[in-house]
């Protein structure tokens, strides 16, 4: 599925990065770029160089936040209309081949297990930090460290 999702991106001009971007972003425009990383499970300095290459292309902005200047908010631009409504029209299509003979109800189940599998893993990320950092007061001193 990732690779028709590259090809299909690549056809027009995206990656499906790129496209995992646009399309959070037209569902939650004004996102700070820390919310946008998280919904995306997305290290800040991967999403830094997508959103960098989308503001080049002029399909994105940053506008500062008005209560937080450190802070930019993210917005699609008009020119990235088209373009989401062509990779939203052959998302629709991919994921209609995908779950042919799949009934709803087995759709909603295993999305909702996913979902499941995600927090789960979330959680045990979690733990494994702490614990990595209770075992290693050097690395817990440098962390709080300022």
């Amino acid at each position: 599925m990732k690779t028709y999702a590259d090809q299909t991106a690549r056809r027009y001009g995206a990656t499906r990065a790129q496209w995992a971007v646009l399309s959070r972003l037209n569902r939650s425009e004004g996102l700070k770029q820390s919310e946008l990383a998280e919904l995306l499970d997305l290290q800040p300095i991967s999403l830094t160089r997508l959103l960098d290459r989308l503001a080049e292309n002029e399909l994105i902005e940053r506008r500062p936040d008005p209560n937080d200047r450190r802070v930019n908010r993210l917005y699609l631009t008009p020119a990235a209309r088209p373009l989401l409504d062509q990779l939203t029209a052959l998302g629709e299509d991919l994921m209609a081949e995908v779950l042919e003979g799949v009934d709803d109800k087995s759709v909603s189940r295993l999305h909702a297990d996913l979902g499941v599998m995600r927090e789960n893993l979330r959680a045990a990320i979690g733990r494994s930090t702490t614990q990595v950092q209770s075992q290693d007061p050097q690395l817990t001193a440098r962390k709080v460290a300022p």
